[in-house]
């Protein structure tokens, strides 16, 4: 009861067993327990010589807490009536008075009861690994205290009906129930869940059935011979531990248990070399010896299940990952610090054209040239801190072309060179992502152009030159920069628009946005903030004698006919000029501006006037 043997739910095989079980299969399986524990019993007690002495081993508890264990608790009652009753036939059949064999089978039962009602109560479950650790230390505990119990029990009822000696009777029953309990509770849960799967799946049948018959033969001799090399059993029993785990346990102590009874009660074997101690000293030292091959050997078969365990799960885990790596649609490489490809997944045929065997142990670089550095960078960064990173950059195509991959970086350790670290890569195709994102990037681009271009003209639009003016004013504010603004329209525009049409109106608009581009400087902003109006700003330090040049030319330019629909229409514009050398907010110079402009219009139109911040209107 000491070591927790199979995988998954027992209560769920119970269920499904108790359901499928008809009364014909109940009564066989019954009558199976009650064969193996009458057996069992009559063996141990026919072994032992003198009255109300007790077995060695006793093997038929473990059998009825395993079987137990292994059934709904609604069924417990049958199962403890044949057990009882396969128990007190023993007894009656070796020549015990049916008082004491009825006193001696509830002494079993109560200690059967303590043990499974115990492990049932505070673990339901006994198939769920996770209580594997718990189970352990609860069968333990109660296989210590329900054998206590009984030992009392059944020490009083022999030195009541038996005159025997209560003290050596208790420590008698306790040492041989106790590793009965241990033994054999837990290989019955083993054949019922697993039958001889452990062994014959594995395919050691041949190497199990081997080891064994080593042991009978060593223990045969070692227990038939007067000579003290007892010892000489613990051997073949150990490797039963280690081979075949805790089938090689169980099996080795019953049968080291059952050949060092038989050769005891005939009067072989080293025990009876020793004087004065009589038959139940030879008893208890017999059962110090079982005892001290399940403390040698028990704790070697966990350790051998935890590392078979250990090895399945790490096996299961490496074949999880494979699958994994080989059927994703992401490429998954695993490679050293310095490049060298350990492991490529087939993925690489359908997302590079590389066959994953071409890339294996290959340190040439796939990465795009203008990509490397950044990508040789963030290698370096998940090795020296050890955490993973998502980078996006270019991957060589075999057929020439690259294609935009998403790279998580993983640093795993070396599964060969202690101490160092491996990269693991999952790529993934983002090409179609990264042209998503370079369309909408473009898009954004020009949609924001749209907002600062006056769509018409292809000038800057209202906003653009409001965003370039208070740059201009913070400026002039900062450094001293003088600034002027040149503001314009179209002379008779509305005539223009009355008399041809708008259509022709927008040909005009475009043809003098068009010479007003022409006739400005490169560092210069001419705009279209609305109708037939245009701005020009002007920065530099020869302002206004820069503007004044400024707008000659543009008089000039627009005094060319603009070949309309076949006809040459004439047109003229009227600019003001606003300077400003000193600080001064937007809403004042526009106003200057906007007097200046006036003022060339009551000119005459076909002329410009400048005014000063502060300064008198020169036309």
């Amino acid at each position: 009861m000491g070591k927790r043997t199979g995988t998954g739910s027992l209560n769920g095989a119970e269920t499904g067993m108790d359901h499928s079980m008809t009364p014909q299969r109940l009564g066989v399986d019954r009558l199976v327990l009650a064969l193996l524990i009458g057996v069992s019993a009559w063996l141990s007690l026919v072994l032992v010589r003198g009255p109300g002495e007790l077995s060695a081993i006793w093997i038929g508890n473990g059998l009825l807490a395993g079987w137990l264990l292994s059934r709904s608790t609604r069924l417990w009652p049958g199962y403890v009536a044949v057990g009882f009753l396969a128990d007190f036939l023993a007894h009656v059949l070796t020549g015990d008075p049916a008082t004491y064999a009825a006193a001696i089978g509830i002494s079993n039962v109560i200690e059967v009861l303590i043990v499974a009602g115990f492990v049932r109560w505070r673990v339901p479950d006994v198939g769920d690994p996770r209580t594997w650790v718990r189970l352990g230390g609860i069968a333990t505990g109660s296989t210590l205290v329900a054998c206590a119990v009984s030992g009392i029990l059944a020490a009083t009822i022999v030195a009541t009906l038996k005159d025997g000696s209560f003290l050596r009777g208790l420590f008698s029953w306790y040492a041989a129930h106790v590793v009965g309990m241990v033994i054999f509770a837990t290989t019955t849960l083993v054949v019922h869940r697993e039958g001889l799967r452990p062994v014959v799946v594995s395919g050691k049948l041949g190497s199990f059935v081997g080891v064994m018959l080593l042991l009978a033969v060593v223990a045969t001799t070692v227990f038939f011979f007067r000579y003290p090399l007892l010892f000489l059993a613990y051997p073949p029993l150990l490797l039963g531990a280690v081979r075949h785990g805790f089938a090689g346990v169980a099996v080795g102590v019953m049968l080291l248990a059952v050949i060092g009874s038989v050769a005891t009660a005939m009067g072989y074997g080293p025990l009876w070399s020793i004087e004065g101690i009589g038959a139940s000293g030879r008893i208890a030292l017999l059962q110090l010896y079982i005892a001290g091959g399940c403390l040698m050997t028990i704790p070697v078969a966990l350790a051998m299940g935890e590392r078979r365990q250990l090895t399945a799960r790490v096996r299961d885990s490496e074949r999880r990952y494979k699958l994994l790596a080989d059927y994703s649609h992401d490429v998954v490489v695993r490679m050293r610090t310095d490049g060298e490809r350990l492991y490529v997944s087939p993925s690489a045929k359908d997302m590079l054209g590389w066959d994953p065997d071409e890339m294996l142990g290959s340190r040439w670089n796939l990465v795009h040239p203008d990509d490397r550095e950044r990508q040789a960078e963030a290698m370096a960064d998940v090795i020296s801190s050890g955490q993973a990173r998502t980078d996006v950059y270019r991957v060589r195509h075999k057929d020439g072309h690259y294609v935009w991959v998403e790279a998580a970086v993983q640093p795993i350790p070396s599964a060969d060179r202690k101490g160092e670290f491996d990269i693991i890569y999952a790529n993934r195709d983002v090409s179609s992502r990264v042209a998503a994102e370079e369309a909408l990037e473009e898009s954004r681009r020009e949609l924001e152009r749209l907002v600062r271009i006056d769509t018409l003209t292809g000038l800057a639009n209202r906003r653009q030159f409001e965003e370039r003016m208070s740059l201009a004013l913070q400026r002039l504010q900062r450094h001293g920069h003088p600034l002027a603004l040149i503001y314009l329209d179209v002379d008779h525009f509305k005539g223009i628009n009355d008399t041809h049409g708008h259509d022709v109106g927008d040909q005009i608009l475009c043809a003098f946005a068009q010479r007003l581009r022409e006739n400005v400087r490169a560092i210069d902003l001419p705009a279209r903030i609305g109708g037939d109006e245009f701005v020009v700003i002007v920065e530099d330090a020869a302002v206004p004698d820069a503007a004044e040049t400024i707008a000659s030319k543009l008089i000039e330019a627009t005094g060319r006919p603009v070949p309309v629909n076949g006809t040459a229409l004439k047109i003229t514009t009227s600019i003001g000029i606003a300077y400003a050398h000193v600080p001064v907010d937007a809403r004042t110079l526009m106003s200057i501006a906007d007097a200046a402009l006036y003022g060339a219009k009551k000119a005459g139109r076909n002329t410009y006037c400048v005014k000063p911040l502060g300064g008198p209107l020169e036309c």
